[in-house]
């Protein structure tokens, strides 16, 4: 059963309709460390059959991917990124680094990347251009732009599973819970512009609130948010610094929104920088050079993990 109410519109919305889904994410990760073929990325993200072909298809319609025959006889086809899925390359930069910050290593895939830039292993930042400053998400403030407006957020009651078994050669095993979680990167979103209250949050996303409650209840046992006791019987939910540390992730989805997305006014969401308010301008840079990086100027190193793990996977 699907529900529908009216929501102000947001590019992080639109982009999580995309790639809010945790199989959607481990495929685009496959894509990103070589997977081209079926048998490949079935081997990377340990997806059934049905489902792999699904998303696949969804994100060939979403003009992520492009199916290519390489064989015509018998007919073989594989799938590349197009130029809106290479676009994607700064989110999963900023996926990466919050797994490697939060999430034990042990067990998983691990790569190492080099800029050709500069010839150095870096770690990606997500940095604002105008200034060359580190973007924290305290030093970010908001206002409506030329594009706000409503939108129908449509959400199915089907409940989601999290529990499907993901191979472990996955460079987002936890990440790709909270990102691939829809109502979940809501959620967040929500908090970090302000909104903390159950009644606030249950406003701004229009999900059910069974849903809401269970979101709030998994976000806090994952340490990524807490609850705050404001007396009289009244709380709200703050982020962590786990939790605080997420924004680049979101910052890069809205950017990749408002790109592909966007309406002709303009983008619904204005974002400011530091004290004296200049418009923000988020890239990711190497670490070394701070230079931003793009998917040509980076090579990598797999190191493989050793055994299989299971990982939340949203249906």
């Amino acid at each position: 059963m699907i529900t529908s109410k009216f929501i102000r519109t947001c590019s992080i919305w639109r982009a999580l309709e995309v790639v809010g889904d945790t199989s959607v994410l481990l495929i685009l990760e496959a894509s990103w460390i070589g997977a081209r073929r079926f048998d490949e990325y079935r081997t990377r993200t340990g997806l059934l059959q049905t489902l792999l072909s699904d998303r696949l298809k969804r994100l060939v319609a979403a003009d992520v991917l492009v199916k290519t025959p390489y064989s015509t006889a018998p007919p073989r086809f594989e799938y590349r990124l197009t130029p809106k899925g290479l676009d994607l390359y700064w989110p999963a930069l900023m996926m990466l680094r919050w797994e490697r910050r939060w999430s034990p290593p042990a067990g998983k895939l691990q790569l190492r990347l080099r800029h050709r830039t500069c010839g150095h292993v870096f770690e990606p930042v997500p940095t604002c251009l105008k200034c060359g400053d580190e973007i924290s998400a305290r030093d970010v403030d908001w206002t409506e732009g030329p594009g706000v407006g409503w939108m129908a957020a449509r959400y199915s009651r089907r409940r989601q599973h999290r529990h499907a078994a993901v191979s472990a050669s996955s460079l987002m095993v936890d990440v790709a819970q909270i990102t691939g979680d829809r109502w979940a990167s809501l959620v967040l979103r929500s908090i970090f512009t302000g909104l903390r209250r159950f009644d606030e949050i249950h406003r701004d996303t229009a999900m059910a609130t069974n849903i809401l409650s269970e979101r709030l209840s998994w976000l806090t046992a994952q340490g990524v948010i807490r609850a705050h006791d404001l007396g009289g019987r009244r709380s709200e939910y703050r982020l962590t610094e786990k939790g605080i540390d997420y924004y680049p992730i979101l910052l890069m989805l809205l950017q990749w929104g408002d790109k592909y997305y966007v309406s002709p006014e303009g983008p619904p969401l204005l974002l400011r920088h530091k004290a004296d308010g200049h418009d923000l301008e988020p890239a990711v840079t190497c670490s070394c050079c701070s230079q931003p990086v793009e998917a040509h100027d980076v090579t990598f190193e797999v190191i493989e993990a050793d055994a299989p793990r299971a990982v939340e996977a949203a249906d």
